[in-house]
């Protein structure tokens, strides 16, 4: 087996590590696990680096575990939180246990012969287990002082808000997770970002005490943008890997305008293109900045990932259209996924009835000219834009069989101000 060590390193995904993990990578075959917090029915973005680091761990001949910890989800991971979060019900949790578990199977093969990917969840064991016994069995292993030395819990600890003893227990339900993945599967190490180490190392700490076994732990840097702003939030919110919640155009959208700072760092880890492959890439990006090669690369092997060939087919044909002319023959749907932050105004349908809107009514109507004579004065200039296509007579009117979809107008003054007319 290649050493996984080795590829992590130079994918920069290498923060921090115990002590002998890379001569173990050579030397067998190891079981390792990540944990996914159930606090929605998807992943989002920041969530797929972890995923990668499973499947690349698969990839190099070793055996994944994913928890998803329905157990955990209950309690709610303090880590790199200012607040504690909202407690979910049970009901909720297992709904969004069963949406990452059908996320995850895109990433990691279930069926194979000898290192297969598992899920599990953590509510199989600490759901069962007592009080008095988890504090027999795990918490008498851990001091105050060793607790409160954990970066997660200091820092909760010199806010506001302070931590509650519910999310300060969560460190010893994540070490007593690790345990049981260790006597269950043989599972020796954990992987996740560096928000984690505090909580991976106190799995390390017990499995040591109680087993006198050696675990390790394996953490990548937390996801930060060159402009400082955190991973995967955008103006419009999070991008989700639900197709549902954001449209695997607008997933297309997201990675196609990553900073050029940043894209060869993203085509390191989100996606499996080797060293060979990334780096006549980062020259282009040096080189010829504008052409912007690298996110094109970027956005159609991570959608591919997530959503599939033939969604990168469709959103790559959708931009090659949006952004040229013939913008009509688009979905409607996609449509809005571009331009759901753009100002938009309902037009009832029956306006656009018979010979339909003068165009000088509709744009003054809109707001992108104060008045009639203004807005007059705009089109006849060549100033306003009717789904791409520029309109300069001001007689000219519109019908609905001229809408995108039969309801829907991309209305523009000059080059950016985009306003949406949709028929109701």
């Amino acid at each position: 087996m290649a050493n996984l060590y080795e590829e992590l390193t130079w994918r920069g995904m290498v923060h921090d590590a115990t002590d002998g993990l890379k001569a173990l990578f050579a030397a067998e075959r190891v079981t390792a696990y990540i944990g996914f917090d159930p606090t929605a029915s998807s992943l989002h973005v920041g969530s797929l680096l972890t995923v990668m680091g499973l499947a690349r761990l698969q990839r190099f001949g070793h055996a994944p575990i994913a928890i998803v910890g329905g157990g955990t989800g209950m309690i709610g991971d303090p880590s790199g939180k200012s607040l504690e979060r909202v407690l979910l019900s049970a009901d909720q949790i297992n709904e969004n246990v069963a949406g990452v578990r059908q996320q995850l199977e895109r990433f990691l093969d279930f069926g194979a012969a000898i290192n297969a990917a598992r899920i599990v969840n953590n509510a199989d064991w600490l759901g069962t287990i007592d009080l008095l016994s988890f504090l027999r069995d795990a918490g008498k292993h851990f001091t105050v002082s060793y607790m409160l030395q954990k970066e997660s819990v200091n820092r909760r600890l010199e806010s506001e808000e302070g931590i509650s003893f519910t999310e300060f227990s969560y460190l010893l339900l994540q070490a007593y997770d690790f345990l049981q993945l260790f006597d269950r599967y043989g599972c020796t190490l954990q992987l996740g970002g560096s928000d984690q180490w505090g909580n991976i190392t106190a799995g390390i700490d017990l499995i040591r005490k109680l087993r006198a076994k050696k675990a390790h732990g394996l953490v990548w840097p937390l996801m930060k943008t060159a402009t400082g702003t955190k991973f995967g939030k955008t103006e419009a919110g999070t991008i989700w890997l639900d197709a549902g919640r954001t449209s695997p155009f607008k997933f297309y959208q997201f990675w196609l305008n990553i900073d050029d700072r940043d894209v060869v760092t993203y085509l390191k880890f989100f996606t499996f293109l080797t060293r060979d492959a990334i780096e006549p890439l980062e020259a282009a990006t040096r080189a010829v900045p504008e052409q912007r090669e690298a996110q094109r690369v970027l956005a159609r092997e991570v959608t591919g990932l997530v959503h599939g060939p033939e969604q990168v087919v469709r959103a790559e044909h959708a931009s090659s259209v949006l952004f040229g002319e013939d913008i009509v023959a688009l979905d409607a749907d996609d449509v809005l996924a571009v331009f759901e932050d753009v100002p938009s105004t309902e037009l009832p349908a029956g306006a656009l009835a018979g010979e339909g809107i003068g165009m000088v009514d509709l744009v003054a109507r809109v707001g992108l000219a104060p008045s009639k004579s203004e807005a007059r004065r705009l089109v006849q200039a060549g100033g306003v834009y009717v789904n791409n296509r520029r309109i300069s007579d001001p007689l000219a009117r519109l019908t609905r069989d001229q809408a995108i979809g039969g309801r829907l107008f991309v209305l523009r003054k000059g080059q950016k101000q985009n306003h949406l007319i949709r028929l109701t």
